[in-house]
């Protein structure tokens, strides 16, 4: 009987104990700042993304093979349970994610301690910040240069860098495919942003590091909204009728895979 009474005491306290760490998660005080972290795991319709190595076919038959995946994100907002907006401070806020160079996550510092339910950011470089000129780009301007992400200052930023070879019924030979996205002018102004609701709480704090982990589904830059063929054009840069169309398709690559909150250092 004795035995009985002390099992039932451990259930009791264990019950308990994670009764308490429950209501912890939810009403637990929240202070300081802290750092999010977000990954961004780039793949090709559900395969993660090997540059150069894996082939995908897409809806229109044209296998494709990618060399080089990069791409421009910036102005990061992020929403809490209340509906309250931190907006991360804009001349820090441009970073470009390369699968060439294995630089897929970015660090955003000195995050108001809050519970956050959703994200939105850019796909590219906003005009007010373009037209800040040359020299209100910052170090980001020689970052994007170095990592092909410039025509030039006068033709702009390149926001999606998207390139391999491709084969499909009418095209045997393995033959070049570029994506080149970005705007040109106040004419044909290709910024996108997109809002993300995180499923589970992104918690920061003093304590608290949340790490967010996006996946990106490149396939949606060709095979997405809208349907480009690679084999009536092979490479798209400057085009009226389709960049804003990449556009659209890029601005819908990004899903919420699932959010870690801890001290950042795992996942």
């Amino acid at each position: 009987m004795k035995s009985f009474y002390k099992i039932s005491l451990v259930l009791f306290l264990f019950v308990f104990v994670v009764s308490c760490s429950s209501d912890d998660d939810g009403t637990m005080e929240l202070t300081g700042t802290g750092m999010v972290k977000i990954e961004f795991d780039n793949s090709m319709a559900g395969d993660d993304l090997l540059l150069s190595t894996s082939s995908y076919t897409n809806s229109q038959s044209e296998t494709l093979t990618v060399s080089r995946l990069n791409y421009i994100i910036s102005n990061f907002r992020l929403t809490d349970e209340d509906g309250n907006v931190f907006t991360y401070p804009k001349d820090s806020g441009y970073f470009i994610t390369s699968e060439e160079t294995g630089n897929t996550e970015v660090l955003l510092s000195d995050v108001p301690a809050g519970r956050y339910t959703s994200m939105t950011f850019g796909i590219g470089v906003d005009q007010e910040k373009y037209l800040q000129g040359a020299e209100g780009q910052g170090d980001f301007l020689t970052e994007a240069e170095e990592t092909n992400m410039m025509w030039s200052w006068q033709a702009g930023y390149k926001f999606l860098n998207f390139e391999g070879t491709f084969t499909s019924p009418t095209v045997t030979d393995a033959t070049d495919f570029k994506i080149h996205m970005g705007s040109h002018g106040s004419s044909l102004d290709n910024y996108k942003e997109t809002t993300l609701t995180l499923g589970t709480e992104a918690l920061v704090s003093d304590d608290l590091s949340p790490i967010i982990h996006l996946v990106v589904d490149a396939s949606s830059i060709l095979d997405g909204i809208n349907k480009i063929s690679l084999t009536e054009q092979a490479v798209i840069m400057v085009s009226e009728e389709k960049s804003p169309k990449i556009a659209v398709n890029a601005s819908n690559m990004f899903s919420v895979d699932h959010v870690h909150n801890g001290d950042g250092s795992s996942h």
